[in-house]
């Protein structure tokens, strides 16, 4: 099995647990960031996809548990992307295709959600709104298969999405968007596995460094950091995605 004998850098498994203590803060699995991490170290390709998964799943889980914990979680607000979302995932993870005009159209859309994030384009509305049922299930089933395809949850596209609509608030857009990402991962996955992928032992020895970097910055994002510092977080987040986007 190719990647079962794999050797990580040591600059890699330093880099790893500070993407996921990052992402994890603010409601994110990371795989934007392993992504960007495993391609600098030229990392195998058949690994790359399916480790950010495994992760990213792990990562997503333990932030979603510590934002309800606080009871940010609002299900309405989640159960509308995920209901069409999932299948699409699935359907993504199955499906082998270049992601190269996708990674560019999205890291255009990103830059303009930072610079929002930043006030670049005057400061987010306050007064949350109700959220729209139906361009919900449109915007999650839009996630759900391109987060498939490239292998990451989609939470760094649902989080400017729920923020910047204002359907939801910094910290309910963190647990929305952790518990988005976690489902789509799962289908990602099976979807992948399905197809014949076999998921590389080499993944399994990164488990216990990403963990703990997920542990401790979804139990600072939750509870320690302010609703600025998170903000600033985010746009710290979508920057790294940019950058990934753009250079992968």
């Amino acid at each position: 099995m190719i990647g079962s004998e794999y050797i990580f850098s040591p600059y890699l498994l330093l880099l790893l647990p500070i993407a996921a203590f990052l992402y994890a803060s603010v409601g994110h699995g990371g795989a934007s960031g392993y992504l960007a991490v495993m391609s600098l170290f030229s990392v195998p390709i058949t690994l790359i996809k399916p480790t950010a998964l495994v992760l990213n799943i792990l990562v997503s889980g333990i932030s979603f548990f510590f934002f309800y914990r606080e009871r940010h979680f609002r299900w309405k607000l989640f159960y509308p992307f995920a209901l069409t979302s999932i299948p699409f995932s699935f359907l993504g993870g199955y499906i082998s295709i270049d992601a190269s005009l996708y990674n560019v159209l999205l890291g255009i859309f990103l830059v303009f959600a930072v610079l929002r994030l930043l006030g670049l384009f005057g400061s987010v509305n306050p007064i949350l709104k109700e959220i729209n049922i139906y361009y919900a299930l449109i915007i999650g089933a839009a996630i759900g298969f391109l987060s498939g395809l490239i292998g990451i949850g989609g939470g760094i596209v649902l989080s400017p999405i729920l923020y910047l609509l204002s359907w939801a608030n910094i910290k309910q857009t963190a647990s929305v968007s952790a518990l988005f990402i976690f489902v789509n991962s799962i289908a990602g996955i099976l979807g992948f596995t399905m197809k014949g992928g076999v998921i590389p032992d080499s993944s399994m020895s990164l488990i216990v460094i990403v963990v703990l970097g997920g542990l401790l910055g979804a139990y600072y994002g939750s509870k320690k950091l302010n609703t600025i510092t998170l903000q600033r977080v985010l746009a710290i987040v979508l920057m790294i995605a940019i950058i990934k986007l753009f250079t992968i």
